[in-house]
């Protein structure tokens, strides 16, 4: 008998009254192939930006578990996301990272589809098909497709609630990421393309370490030694220089039952801009300018300083460095891991500049604080996979009994739940639901 049949997931394998996990949940195959059906194809996956297809017929290509999707504009405007399978023999039909193109032909027997997905153009239509193929009936499998305010999320299950529903409570800090510095919803624009590299361990590491770990900062030391932010401090954060000089408290932020969850800093009292970009007048004042905007914009909800979080199951979204990261699932003990970084489309060049320096010294497959983090994942799959090491539970008990609802301020609100500092409450939310889906069969 294997893994899944001896214990069910929300029992032995993850027991949330104990705060226990297994390590099964990582390094078993059985279990990896389980999660494709019962979370990824019932979830809101990320699939891009929209920044990245701005005109008519642009395309890239993206991820949604395992399988590989065409994220399109058509000749209208309209976004879509098509399956990279043909109808015919499942062969792709687009092997192209990006472009501008009005169809998609396969390239094994040439079946072609148009920028709306719709089988247009079967070769042998007449002699060999007798213009008996119902082409209405084969064009390219289409997911459902949510913009939120320019990032784009799809879903194959009908079943699955629509996107603004499956946020839940994480609606008001998604919201504070997708904000401009200024507090208003303006465009941003990714660059550089999409970092895209492959880790040996389990797509879960990555996934649960966004949405609340504070508890791993000794992994970064050395980086916080370096000047590696803009501000001319030693540090690896752009708000350091501001939050470290403010009386605050630090969140976690568990949206239960949804499993997402966040990470932030709420200022306590009224507070004025802290000076960050030294020796950079351009920069500085259009920072500072933002900060007066979003005060009077937001008023009381600005003291809300989002530091990122991850949107269940596999993305995660980073604040004061503005990027997407997507943990996507390739075997139990592979994950390719996706960034995209993107910059206020409006801002000066001198902005965009500081900002691009930064974030690509910050994360990525270059970046300083990523190395730390992947080296962690890394070894944790290794302690995952042992035949002695795998009879013993992972411990998540920080914070079980603290935690409080509506706290400190009623406008976090909602079925929220948030402990001051250092609390293990978000990945306890995040493997909640998790075990819940995996307990309903396909």
């Amino acid at each position: 008998m294997g893994v899944t049949d001896q214990r069910a997931f929300s029992g032995g394998l993850v027991d949330l009254k104990q705060g226990l996990i297994s390590r099964d949940i990582f390094a078993s195959q059985e279990i990896y192939e389980k999660e494709l059906e019962r979370v990824f194809a019932r979830s809101w996956l990320f699939v891009g930006h929209e920044s990245q297809v701005p005109n008519n017929f642009d395309f890239i290509l993206s991820r949604m578990g395992e399988e590989s999707v065409i994220l399109n504009r058509d000749k209208n405007g309209k976004l879509h996301v098509f399956l990279n399978s043909c109808r015919h023999r499942g062969m792709r039909v687009c092997r192209y990272d990006e472009g501008n193109s009005r169809t998609f032909v396969c390239p094994y027997h040439a079946w072609g589809y148009s920028d709306e997905g719709k089988l247009a153009g079967v070769p042998k239509l007449e002699s060999g098909y007798h213009n008996e193929l119902d082409r209405d009936q084969w064009g390219l499998i289409e997911a459902r497709l949510a913009n939120y305010h320019g990032y784009l999320f799809a879903c194959w299950d009908e079943e699955t609630p629509d996107f603004d529903t499956y946020l839940g409570d994480l609606k008001f800090y998604f919201d504070d990421y997708c904000e401009l510095p200024d507090g208003t919803h303006g465009e941003w624009e990714a660059f550089g393309g999409t970092f895209k590299w492959r880790l040996a361990c389990n797509w879960k590491f990555g996934a649960e370490n966004f949405c609340g770990d504070y508890y791993h900062n000794p992994s970064h030391a050395s980086v916080d030694q370096v000047i590696l932010t803009p501000a001319g401090e030693p540090g690896r954060h752009t708000y350091d220089v501001v939050t470290e000089a403010r009386d605050l408290w630090k969140l976690n932020v568990s949206i239960r039952p949804e499993g997402h969850g966040a990470r932030g800093e709420l200022f306590k009292d009224d507070y004025d801009y802290h000076p960050t970009y030294q020796n950079m007048a351009v920069v500085e004042d259009w920072f500072r300018d933002c900060f007066h905007k979003r005060r009077e914009k937001l008023g009381e909800k600005s003291r809300w300083y989002g530091h990122g979080g991850t949107i269940f199951p596999n993305v995660s979204y980073s604040n004061g460095v503005q990027s997407m990261g997507t943990w996507h699932p390739v075997s139990a003990h592979e994950t390719e891991i996706w960034r995209i970084f993107l910059v206020p489309k409006a801002a000066p060049d001198e902005v965009k500049d500081v900002l691009r320096h930064y974030v690509i010294r910050y994360q990525g497959p270059s970046g300083l604080t990523e190395q730390d983090d992947m080296e962690n994942w890394l070894y944790a799959h290794e302690g995952a996979r042992g035949t002695i090491s795998r009879r013993y539970p992972y411990n998540y008990e920080m914070g079980m009994g603290y935690e409080q609802k509506g706290w400190p301020v009623d406008w976090l609100g909602g079925e929220v739940v948030a402990t001051e500092d250092v609390s293990e409450q978000n990945q306890r939310a995040f493997y909640g639901n998790w075990a819940k889906l995996m307990d309903q069969p396909a």
